[in-house]
């Protein structure tokens, strides 16, 4: 009878906890400067039919990052050790930080993953060889990734933008932050290093949306 009481309790506590979850909160996931590649990229940077090693899973189903990194090059200086993330892509793309672009000599803008077109190129080096992509370099314009049910409950769209507020003591509101919804995703608030920093956001943090 203990053992069952035991179950029961375990339940009870369960349904409490997740009942007193506030479901407008949506997670943070705080991202740094990374590669995505093109096959016809990694070949030339490390050699023809390598294969990128899964290092650790990321939220967004079926991305990781990579153990391999790369040093991205420009005219005033280079960054080393940026980190790829996989699996590979159609094209090749850099996301750095706004400060970035100073050390660099490359200025770019906010973009949506995947809209490089008329975006700068640059210069990525690797253990076999190296590559200057034409176009290509962005800094990542914030956004939130969800799915379509996740969508209706918030009562926003795809390719919508909005605002979110962060809470604490250096909290505030960010604006522009575009939705991205697709089938496979999974809810969470994508910030880079800088803007997480400029909120004093953690790795448990969370944010709302305000409209």
């Amino acid at each position: 009878m203990d053992k069952y009481e035991a179950v029961i309790k375990l339940l009870m506590e369960a349904v409490k906890a997740d009942s007193g979850k506030d479901e407008s909160k949506i997670p943070v996931g705080v991202s740094n400067r990374h590669v995505h590649l093109s096959q016809e990229d990694l070949d030339t940077l490390f050699g023809r039919g390598y294969e990128l090693t899964n290092m650790k899973e990321l939220s967004q189903p079926g991305q990781y990052a990579c153990k391999e990194t790369v040093t991205v090059c420009g005219p005033k200086g280079a960054i080393e050790k940026v980190r790829i993330l996989g699996p590979v892509r159609k094209k090749t793309q850099v996301e750095i930080l706004a400060a970035d672009s100073f050390k660099l000599g490359k200025k770019t803008e906010p973009k949506m993953s995947g809209e490089l077109a008329g975006t700068p190129g640059i210069t990525l080096v690797g253990p076999k060889g190296s590559v200057e992509i034409k176009e290509g370099l962005i800094i990542a314009q914030r956004h939130i990734h969800m799915s379509p049910s996740d969508a209706l409950k918030f009562g926003v769209q795809d390719g919508q933008t909005v605002s979110i507020r962060t809470e604490g003591i250096r909290g505030g509101v960010f604006d522009h932050v575009a939705i991205r919804v697709t089938d496979t995703s999974s809810l969470e608030c994508h910030l880079d290093t800088e803007e997480a920093n400029a909120m004093g956001l953690g790795g448990s943090a969370s944010v709302t949306i305000v409209k």
